[in-house]
């Protein structure tokens, strides 16, 4: 940690943006150098999604309809950009947990006394968180290939379906900040996290047909933005089941669009205030 710290102080550039993205680079090496020290970190966090491709691949698979497909396969290609969306979306605990541990033990305050950017802590906090995920999505998708995953699409739309996975990650790690800056334990945190991304999943058209859900429930998953990521990468991926027919609402009928723009607008609205919250915790 010295180390971390002694770089910072030398590394002071008169850029005030050049200083920034050099506080935030070393603060992110920090936590990528902490993440290899703990392991089982990475490992219980590839365990969850690894176990909800393999029960809803072949627990719910062939029982749920989608599109005019009841078929195996037609779910399992359905299914996997939302076991995706959702891997990267509950990183949003584990962040939060993360900052609210520095805050507890006191780093946060070792960090307010160096000439460092306010907001590379957090910036640096979820670059890092973003590292993680994306080794997390890129095993999660051998293992959905194992499984009889396929991409119809070409190499460039493929990636940029993972790409818009990564902005929604990011984008709600910065959610998971805000939290992890406002509770005062790391327990909190993990709890706070993962309370209100139960029903945000859930509640979308990861795992079943919006079209078939009641209306007013139907309306939600329409515009939420983690159905919005969903669908896009759907598209990206060539994974639209035969005879599925997407909602009139806007943000179904131009996923990509939408997944873009919320995660946009997310980033700004949190960082924003993760960033204010952070200067009074820390002042």
């Amino acid at each position: 940690m010295s180390a971390v710290t002694d770089t910072v102080r030398i590394a002071a550039p008169g850029n005030p943006i050049g200083r920034s993205v050099r506080d935030s680079l070393i603060v992110a090496k920090r936590n990528l150098i902490r993440m290899t020290r703990i392991p089982e970190m990475v490992i219980f966090g590839l365990i969850q999604p690894i176990m909800f491709v393999v029960l809803f691949t072949y627990v719910f698979g062939g029982s749920i309809q989608v599109g005019s497909s009841t078929s195996t396969q037609a779910y399992r290609e359905f299914l996997m950009a939302g076991i995706f969306a959702q891997t990267v979306t509950f990183a949003t605990a584990g962040a939060g947990a993360g900052i609210a541990d520095d805050m507890h033990k006191g780093l946060i305050d070792r960090f307010r006394s160096l000439p460092m950017a306010r907001g590379a802590v957090l910036t640096g906090r979820t670059l890092a968180d973003l590292v993680q995920t994306s080794l997390t999505l890129v095993v999660l998708a051998v293992v959905a290939l194992v499984v009889g995953w396929r991409t119809h699409e070409n190499l460039g739309k493929v990636l940029a379906g993972f790409g818009l996975l990564l902005l929604l990650g990011y984008a709600f790690s910065w959610i998971g900040a805000l939290i992890g800056l406002s509770v005062r334990t790391p327990e909190a945190a993990t709890s706070g996290g993962l309370i209100w991304l139960f029903p945000l999943t859930f509640i979308s058209n990861a795992f079943v047909d919006a079209n078939q859900m009641p209306a007013f429930l139907r309306h939600i998953a329409e515009w939420n933005p983690f159905s919005a990521t969903v669908q896009a990468s759907r598209e990206l991926f060539g994974n639209l089941p035969p005879g599925f027919q997407a909602s009139d609402a806007w943000p179904m009928q131009h996923p990509v669009w939408a997944s873009l723009i919320w995660s946009v607008v997310i980033i700004l609205v949190f960082r924003t205030l993760a960033v204010r919250k952070y200067r009074r915790a820390a002042g």
